[in-house]
C-alpha cells in the first residue's frame, strides 16, 4: 500500500514539476490521493483543515478543462 502512495505521489510531483505530461494517470493518482485525503480528514478533526497544494488544486481543474475541450 505504502509503494501505490508513493507511486501516486510520484506521479503528481513529476506532472506538477513538466517532467511527465498531464493524463490520465496523473488524474487517477489525483483521484487515490484525494479519497486518502478524505480518510484522513473523517479520523480526527484535527486533519479537517488539511488540503491539496494550490499547484495541485490548479491540477485538478485541469481535468475538467480538458475534459470539456
Amino acid at each position: 500500500m505504502i509503494g501505490t502512495d508513493s507511486n501516486h505521489c510520484r506521479i503528481v510531483a513529476e506532472s506538477l514539476a513538466g517532467r511527465r505530461e498531464v493524463d490520465e494517470q496523473t488524474f487517477d493518482a489525483l483521484a487515490a490521493l484525494g479519497q486518502k485525503l478524505e480518510r484522513l480528514r473523517q479520523l480526527d478533526g484535527i486533519f479537517s483543515r488539511v488540503e491539496f497544494s494550490p499547484d495541485v488544486e490548479k491540477l485538478l481543474g485541469l481535468r475538467t478543462t480538458i475534459a470539456v475541450g
